[in-house]
């Protein structure tokens, strides 16, 4: 089984820069990732909340 690049904290981390108004396309550069990717986050990770 492939060993995931980032941990759920980390992509909590970029989805809450998304929230604070970054565009997809600015993070998708700056972390290595695909827009997909980010969208794909968002859809599997988006309601869950971490302090």
């Amino acid at each position: 089984m492939k060993r995931a690049r980032f941990t759920e904290e980390q992509i909590i981390g970029v989805l809450r820069e998304h929230e604070a108004r970054a565009k997809a396309a600015d993070l998708a550069r700056k972390h290595g990732v695909s827009e997909a990717t980010l969208y794909n986050w968002k859809a599997k990770f988006g309601g869950i909340s971490r302090p």
